[in-house]
């Protein structure tokens, strides 16, 4: 039986009967299997491929979920690419192969496509591909058949289950006495439900649901659930534990791909997968479920990958590349970040200052002697609670001593650090959380009642003393307290090498889902290393800072830390008053805030003292980082600090110092006529180079320093990130076309030119770019011609229209305020075109434009430009 004709998506020339003498406990049967199968088609081009791929489907679909694979490689095949072969399996039961009386277990299933894979006379070597169940067949049949492999790929799938762990909910309900028959052959309603587990166009859920049209051709999808080894005692058990141990032994590549909104196949599951293979590469497609395959471009993901392990001919990998996202272990490791903390362990200076409210007007104080004791003391107690290096723990804890402690106790035993702050909003900071799959949580009662309430994974432990009942209701094992008991005179596991994972550090969000980004110890020291040289940061130099990233730094730095009375994860909290207190009680040099938090700051500077402006009067150093702050924003910030030289560090999460800037050279700067917002000259060893657009807006010229070229930026540095977790292609695109650069480099997404003088100016972000007919145009120019007009906040330059004849309209903010979006006045568009020389269609008012929270600066233009679009092509204003 084969596909009826006319399934989208599916070419008729690839479906095929195969006849496959049975195996196992199905000996001496004849069976008929349907397979999607391009060696045919690949003949008839007189193309040889490299290999096959093995594609095996779970349940309840077929073939078909494979087809954009089938048509992907066929299409790289015909434009001279090294060809795959590609078999796309109908399992035994399913789809529109045989049907029969026999109850097939996993390890039936595995025989079974051993048999197929001989009966077709496929050529070694092969790539299996698995999906839902079919990842266990498939990576079953690829731990017994390891000497014909040459790499495993798996989607959403699971090849372990703990004894004492119930099933996913949907599974428990699936195989429910009572329901399992009924609901898996006697009516479609598994079918149904895994199918609504995507948007799916109508025709492409028919085409799924085309093999099962009657209960007789259901029984296999019913024969699967019955077969899931939920306990020791079941049939496949045996078989799965088999694979799941074979597994360790595989030294072949292997790609993970994973859509987290999957109910069945969980984070967990995943985790297990990499414990087994951890050689591993993984992508996770933030939004995508279950049926991931059905809803992002997962064909030519695993058509690059293959390319990328360099496959070109006997099916056999080229000697491996060099990448530019390769390690510095060449290099001498620099002194680990406890190192100053331990050199004055014996200091009873103070080391951290806690000014939130409750401490009094000096602050919380903790010396440098009672912070190395607690770290050692934590240390030591995380390690009798069997904390490991390796291990992920979310820290849940807002700036201050006891965060400082914990996470230095972390690093020292080599255990890898979560941060996430509550900037990210509930559902970006469980996502976030989740995503990371933490093995330990530690936080304050409000983070431990989200990670209950919304089943974060990890064990958990209180940062703070609570009832015995509410630590039982919140599943927590021990509070700190207990810990640093615990640790008490035990000694310290050996140290991390430089070269292993430190910790995982979440972006804003404010560019799409917050991303993580993991820092080895090499890099996180190399960090401090940039930061001491270039600030000229000393043991009695003190460092006030509300801002989340360097909030920590202190101890590594060697000089005493001070965090403001602030709500860290909302920086518009921070006042005048609460830094002026800080410096007080630190007698810090430095200052470091977000653009948020320095706006609020320059707003709230009325309610200053004589005291607090002395105090401020003493700083030496003004620092605002994480996103541009306009020059009116840094001389207002600076009149509260006169004699300070302010400074604007350019950065981000993947390298938190790239390049820097004072006022004095952004004012010479100005003189200069570029576009854009000038960030300065590298940082100690930083590299940047430019890679130019294309008419389209696409960064594809080959990374250069030449002077006033306007494209990508691409950066360097012994500090930059080692990669982003679990997020393979985005670590491959900020490492494509990279030209014959040598060391770790990275695409930052932002868009600018360097001048003559070798500083860097930023003119937007890669996505943003408004491509005309004239050519590509970036917004920050336009945007700080039109904040130069009388009564203009804040402008945004958008692009609207098809890609290559885009027009620039304009979205602002005004003083009065507006209470409706909408249309500019005539006479208020009229001033707003004749400010800026590039050609502006339309121009928008909105009562605030949209920002990321924790900088409160980064303007989604993405966002501004889909609304923008509505309202001009007529639908009703709303607020974007």
């Amino acid at each position: 039986m084969r596909p009826p004709a006319g399934l989208p998506g599916l070419d008729p020339a690839s479906s095929r009967l195969v006849e496959v003498d049975g195996a196992g406990a199905d000996a001496g049967s004849r069976r008929t299997w349907h397979v999607l199968d391009t060696g045919a088609a690949l003949e008839r081009r007189g193309i040889t491929p490299v290999g096959t791929i093995v594609a095996v489907h779970g349940n309840p679909t077929w073939s078909y979920l494979w087809r954009a694979l089938v048509t992907a490689s066929l299409a790289r095949a015909d434009a001279g690419d090294p060809a795959w072969r590609v078999v796309a399996v109908d399992q035994l039961e399913m789809g529109f192969s045989d049907r029969t009386d026999l109850r097939r277990t996993l390890d039936q299933r595995i025989t079974d496509l051993a048999g197929l894979v001989d009966a077709l006379g496929i050529h070694d070597p092969i790539v299996t591909i698995g999906h839902d169940w079919g990842g266990p067949v498939s990576l079953g049949w690829a731990v017994r058949h390891r000497e014909r492999l040459a790499a495993v790929i798996a989607l959403n799938t699971a090849v372990h289950h703990p004894d004492d762990a119930p099933l996913p909910f949907p599974l428990r309900v699936a195989t429910a006495r009572g329901v399992l028959a009924a609901g898996t052959t006697g009516t479609t309603a598994f079918l149904d439900t895994t199918l609504a587990l995507a948007d799916l166009d109508p025709a492409v859920r028919a085409a799924f649901r085309a093999p099962y049209a009657t209960a007789a051709r259901r029984r296999g999808i019913g024969g699967f659930v019955a077969d899931i080894p939920a306990t020791a005692a079941d049939e496949s058990t045996p078989a799965l534990r088999a694979l799941s141990a074979g597994l360790r032994d595989l030294d072949v590549p292997a790609l993970l791909l994973r859509g987290p909104k999957d109910p069945v196949f969980l984070e967990s599951h995943l985790d297990d997968l990499l414990d087994r293979l951890p050689h591993a590469d993984v992508h996770r497609y933030e939004g995508a479920g279950h049926l991931m395959a059905e809803e992002r471009p997962y064909a030519e993901a695993v058509l690059d990958w293959l390319a990328e392990k360099g496959f070109v001919d006997a099916g056999s990998p080229a000697p491996a590349l060099a990448t530019a996202d390769g390690a510095d272990a060449d290099e001498p490791a620099p002194a680990p970040l406890w190192e100053a903390l331990t050199a004055r362990r014996d200091d009873d200076d103070v080391a951290v200052i806690d000014m939130s409210t409750g401490f009094g007007g000096a602050g919380l104080r903790v010396s440098w002697r009672r912070l190395a004791a607690r770290v050692d003391e934590l240390a030591a107690g995380l390690d009798v609670l069997g904390v490991r290096a390796g291990d992920r723990v979310s820290l849940l804890v807002p700036p201050g001593p006891t965060l400082t402690a914990v996470l230095y106790a972390c690093l020292r035993i080599g255990a890898v650090v979560v941060v996430a702050d509550r900037g990210l909003g509930i559902r970006g900071l469980s996502r976030a959380v989740r995503g990371a799959v933490p093995d330990v949580v530690i936080g304050e009662l409000a983070g431990l009642s989200a990670a209950r309430a919304l089943g974060w994974p990890g064990r958990r432990l209180s940062a703070v003393a609570l009832p015995a009942a509410t630590m039982r209701a919140l599943g927590v094992e021990a509070s700190l307290a207990d810990v640093a008991r615990a640790g008490r005179g035990q000694p310290l596991p050996a140290p991390p090498t430089a070269d292993a994972d430190a910790a995982v550090l979440f972006t804003s969000g404010s560019t799409g889902p917050a991303k993580g980004v993991v820092y080895t110890h090499r890099q996180l020291s190399s960090l401090r290393d940039a930061l001491a040289e270039h600030f000229d940061v000393g043991p009695d130099t003190g460092l006030v800072t509300g801002f989340a990233p360097f909030a920590l730094l202190g101890p590594a730095l060697g000089t005493r830390s001070a965090t403001p009375d602030m709500d860290v994860s909302a920086p518009r909290t921070l006042t005048a008053a609460a830094v002026a207190a800080a410096v007080r009680a630190s007698d810090a040099r430095i200052v470091f805030l977000s653009p948020a938090a320095v706006r609020n700051v320059v707003a709230t500077a009325s309610a200053l003292g004589p005291e607090e402006r002395a105090a401020l009067a003493r700083v030496e150093t003004f620092l605002s980082t994480g996103a541009p702050v306009g020059t009116p924003l840094l001389r207002q910030a600076q009149q509260l600090m006169p004699n300070a030289t302010a400074h604007t560090p350019y950065g981000m999460t993947e390298c938190l110092l790239v390049a820097d800037v004072t006022l004095p050279e952004i004012e010479d700067a100005a003189a200069s006529g570029d576009r854009g917002v000038c960030v300065g000259r590298p940082i100690g060893r930083g590299r940047v180079r430019i890679a130019a657009l294309d008419a389209d807006g696409r960064a594809t010229g080959t990374p250069t320093t030449d002077a006033g070229v306007t494209g990508e930026v691409v950066i360097s540095a012994p500090h930059l990130k080692r990669g982003y977790f679990r997020l393979h292609l985005t670590d491959r695109e900020a490492t494509r076309d990279l030209g014959d650069l040598r060391g770790r480099w990275h695409r930052t997404g932002d868009v600018g030119h360097l001048h003559a003088d070798g500083r860097l100016w930023i003119e937007g972000r890669l996505p943003h770019v408004i491509t005309t007919p004239q050519g590509p145009v970036t917004p920050v120019g336009i945007e700080q011609d039109v904040e130069a007009v009388s009564g203009v906040v804040r402008a945004a330059a958008v692009g609207v229209g098809p890609v290559g004849r885009q027009v620039v309209v304009v979205v602002l903010e005004r003083e009065p305020g507006v209470r409706r979006a909408g249309v500019a006045s005539a006479g208020l568009g009229e001033v707003v075109r004749a400010a800026t020389s590039q050609p502006v269609a339309a121009v928008l008012v909105v009562p605030s434009l949209p920002t990321d929270i924790r900088h409160n600066s980064k303007i989604d233009r993405s966002r501004l430009s889909a609304w923008a679009e509505r309202i001009l092509a007529g639908e009703r204003p709303t607020t974007p």
